[in-house]
């Protein structure tokens, strides 16, 4: 099994552009494995963990409902956002400046073979994040993500997380709230859940701005620590 991870900080980056390069390793991997039983080899599967921050974006999933984005394309075009509906689960997620957007494209088999278990390890490791900020983040029951003041009526989210797996390799991830523009939530039911709040952490924190450099950091270190795996950067 190979549990050494590829991370690539791909900077800003076009949401297309970064969906057209995950299918491209997606692929890659699905590949090697097929070839794998088809040929009876044994050849390593590689992993990787892509960090962008994506221009302003909506993103529909296939069981989402186009009715939960408030605006037309239109007014889209208009603020400079553009509008995609993909193959990942979940509904509809926005990804804009100030967001952390992780993208894990691994073998699960190089780890572990429970889609549960890696969707409850993601949130760990933003909940463990957040935790080094004095932030108290946890699940909310029957909702994927991290919450803040679950069961309250301040219940709000802070990272939104939808994947999609084959073969058990995975691609799509989480989108984590760093310093993004909040009032760009206001053009959706963000994830198709009505009456509840998005934050940042600059927000929770009452600062203007937070090192997105040291929160990645942060990510990546509590990922390889839960995963039992080894990361090298490219």
């Amino acid at each position: 099994m190979n549990k050494s991870i590829v991370v690539q900080d791909l900077g800003r980056k076009d949401y297309k552009e970064t969906w057209d390069y995950q299918e491209e390793l997606f692929k890659k991997i699905l590949d090697l494995k097929i070839r794998n039983r088809r040929e009876n080899l044994t050849l390593e599967t590689p992993n990787y963990f892509l960090l962008v921050e994506h221009p302003h974006v909506y993103t529909l999933g296939k069981s989402g409902d186009f009715e939960n984005l408030l605006v037309s394309k239109d007014y889209l075009a208009n603020i400079g956002a553009t509008f995609y509906k993909i193959n990942r689960g979940g509904d509809i997620t926005y990804h804009g400046p100030g967001q952390i957007v992780g993208y894990p494209i691994l073998d699960l088999e190089n780890f572990f073979t429970d889609i549960h278990k890696y969707l409850r390890l993601l949130e760990e490791m933003v909940i463990l994040t957040l935790a080094e900020y004095g932030v108290k983040a946890e699940r909310s029951k029957g909702e994927t993500g991290v919450w803040l003041d679950v069961g309250t009526p301040f219940a709000r989210k802070i990272c939104a997380m939808g994947v999609r797996a084959s073969r058990w390799v995975t691609m799509h991830g989480f989108a984590l709230n760093v310093n993004a523009d909040l009032g760009y939530f206001d053009n959706m039911i963000p994830c198709g859940i009505k009456g509840k709040a998005v934050t940042s952490l600059n927000v929770e924190l009452g600062k203007q701005e937070v090192s997105m450099e040291e929160v990645q950091q942060k990510l990546l270190k509590h990922f390889t620590t839960l995963f039992e795996a080894e990361v090298s950067n490219n």
